[in-house]
């Protein structure tokens, strides 16, 4: 835990036009376990997830100038030339290109940073902001570049998902690719001469408040890698998002606790203080069970808390910034507000910030 000297000054995002969860049940084709031959429809996904609707366009997100143009955006906005970028970070779990931070490679050159910018790519999922706010606070550069994208429907759109009696989950590998959504993000950091806010991170694999270690990482992907390389037997049935539906549960409301009363213990009042306090959103019925608990504790407006998982699915790391940029766009921000946002993902880790929001002027 740590005070920190960093400030927003440029927000942007794309999402594609949501699609309704019974046109991509239609599209998708989840096998129905209990009538062979039939397939459930968007009204049973939609009561198992709790989503109506989701961000799916595979032709959109399979050009990387998507995150180009959005990441260019958020620099337009902070009034900043891409080489003026003195650091930048990349959040994904689902690359164009998966080894040797390829992409880190192509998206600095396309976006035009200088080469003496460090090329990183944190392999994050839903708590990623939070891991790369926690290494900017570290960096002495001035303004810090952090872009996050999820590939979602390129990665869920194959058999496997469907039918995989090879994978320890693959009875419930659908439902990874019914949640999880596409979406592209983009945070310009700058350095402020005073303290402005706080930060944290924990991977909690020794403790877990007052337990022991977490020891599941949550989303379990065992293919691809040298114990299962592309070629062997196992390696296509193994590489798959697999959500541990149980542990998500516990480690989510227990993870988004911790990171509440670490935040109190940092600034007491700072539920009032802040504007707007973004959660992951995880799934319906687990964002909600948090912010509704945070409300009865604590006498807090619902107007204060943001959701989009209900529309758009799990953005994975974009969803909480998704937030951020829509109110930013509506005005509900004026220039010098504090934000909060608070997130939990697979790893597992957790983290939270309070930043203030500075657009360049």
């Amino acid at each position: 835990m740590h005070q920190i000297k960093l400030a927003i000054t440029g927000v942007a995002s794309f999402v594609a036009e949501p699609i309704s969860i019974d046109e991509w049940a239609n599209e998708f084709k989840v096998p129905d376990r209990q009538q062979e031959g039939k397939y459930l429809d968007g009204k049973m996904v939609e009561k198992i997830l709790g989503i109506k609707s989701k961000s799916w366009a595979p032709d959109v997100f399979k050009d990387p100038q998507v995150v180009v143009n959005t990441t260019k955006e958020a620099l337009r906005k902070a009034k900043l030339d891409a080489r003026e970028v003195d650091a930048a970070i990349i959040v994904t779990c689902s690359p164009f290109m998966v080894q040797l931070d390829q992409d880190a490679f192509l998206l600095y050159k396309e976006i035009g940073l200088n080469d003496n910018i460090v090329p990183i790519l944190l392999g994050a999922g839903c708590a990623g902001f939070a891991r790369a706010v926690a290494l900017a606070a570290q960096m002495k550069g001035k303004n810090i570049l952090l872009i996050s994208y999820s590939l979602s429907s390129l990665y869920t759109q194959t058999p496997v998902y469907k039918d995989n009696s090879l994978h320890p989950l693959g009875k419930s590998l659908w439902m990874s690719a019914a949640l999880f959504s596409d979406g592209v993000s983009a945070v310009v950091l700058k350095k402020t001469e005073e303290v402005s806010g706080y930060s944290f991170y924990s991977r909690d694999s020794l403790q877990f408040g007052e337990e022991a270690g977490f020891d599941d990482p949550l989303i379990h992907y065992y293919g691809s890698g040298a114990w299962d390389p592309p070629g062997t037997e196992k390696c296509e049935a193994l590489s798959c998002f697999a959500m541990a539906g149980p542990r998500i549960k516990e480690y989510y409301i227990k993870g988004m606790t911790l990171n509440h009363r670490q935040l109190l213990a940092l600034q007491p009042d700072y539920l009032n203080k802040v504007k707007k306090i973004y959660t992951h959103q995880a799934s319906p019925a687990l964002t909600n069970a948090f912010l509704d608990t945070l409300i009865k504790e604590h006498g807090i407006s619902r107007d204060k808390m943001g959701i989009n998982v209900v529309k758009y699915g799990n953005l994975v790391s974009t969803s909480t910034i998704k937030l951020l940029d829509d109110d930013m766009a509506a005005g509900v921000l004026a220039p010098g507000d504090s934000i909060c946002i608070s997130v939990v993902g697979a790893g597992p880790e957790r983290g939270a910030f309070i930043i203030p929001v500075v657009p360049a002027a």
